[in-house]
């Protein structure tokens, strides 16, 4: 089934992505770890991953040895059964649990938009507004770790782009990143955000549109994102040619 055969594939570039970005790497049962103590506050950056058979119940101990430094855990498992499997013994040693979609785009390529190619420095401003909004707890050290990760993104694959759009005044307003990798014709939408004093305007219609424009452009034929699957945007994906082809699973615990 084509479907099948492309959540294996967008499986393997989230993975892969995952190893790529990582300052290093340490191989676990099951998977493995990532680390980037320039991030130490960026969960995303410093996790375990299950990319293969695992022990559910002896998960909690494996990511409790590799992640022993660090006052959280996360875990992400590329596979939805083996998540499920996992998700009793996890929830039961604290983790919370979180069902991700993974959406293939199926629908016609727009013909593109008005977004653009942006730097990290015009991304920090709005990025330091939307995590304080996200966290307001946090302190300016954690939102610092999570506005210049984005950059270690840029090793995650063979093109990454952060795409804009901006308003008149030319603040960027809403903005994604995109990774491409042209080699095998897959490309991944990742984190479309919009600024809360510019929603409702077009502006991520415009960053969707040009990202999905841009992977085709670049004989990216298998073009996909993941949204979570307990909040509106996976609806908002649907309408614009997006399809649910499987389940990815995050655990975490502590902060």
């Amino acid at each position: 089934m084509p479907t099948t055969l492309e959540l294996q594939r967008s499986y393997s570039f989230l993975a892969t992505f995952a190893r790529r970005q990582a300052a290093r790497t340490v191989e676990l049962p099951g998977g493995f770890a990532v680390y980037d103590d320039a991030f130490a506050h960026s969960r995303a950056d410093n996790q375990v991953f299950v990319d293969a058979a695992v022990d559910p119940e002896a998960l909690p101990a494996v990511a409790d040895e590799a992640l022993c430094h660090l006052p959280h855990r996360m875990i992400t498992v590329l596979d939805d059964a083996t998540g499920r499997a996992c998700a009793e013994p996890l929830v039961r040693a604290g983790y919370t649990h979180s069902r991700y979609l993974v959406m293939l785009h199926t629908g016609p390529v727009p013909p593109g938009g008005r977004a653009e190619e942006v730097d990290l420095d015009a991304l920090r401003a709005p990025l330091a507004r939307r995590w304080r909004g996200f966290l307001p707890d946090a302190d300016d050290e954690v939102v610092r770790h999570l506005v210049e990760r984005r950059e270690a993104r840029r090793r995650g694959a063979d093109v990454v782009r952060f795409i804009g759009a901006r308003t008149p005044e030319g603040e960027v307003a809403s903005w994604a990143d995109l990774y491409l990798d042209p080699a095998t014709g897959l490309a991944q939408i990742e984190d479309l955000v919009t600024s809360e004093a510019h929603l409702r305007r077009g502006h991520a219609d415009a960053v969707l549109a040009t990202a999905l424009r841009r992977a085709a452009d670049a004989d990216c034929g298998t073009r996909f994102l993941v949204a979570d699957a307990a909040d509106w945007p996976r609806e908002w994906y649907g309408r614009r040619g997006f399809t649910d082809i499987g389940r990815l699973h995050c655990f975490d615990r502590g902060w």
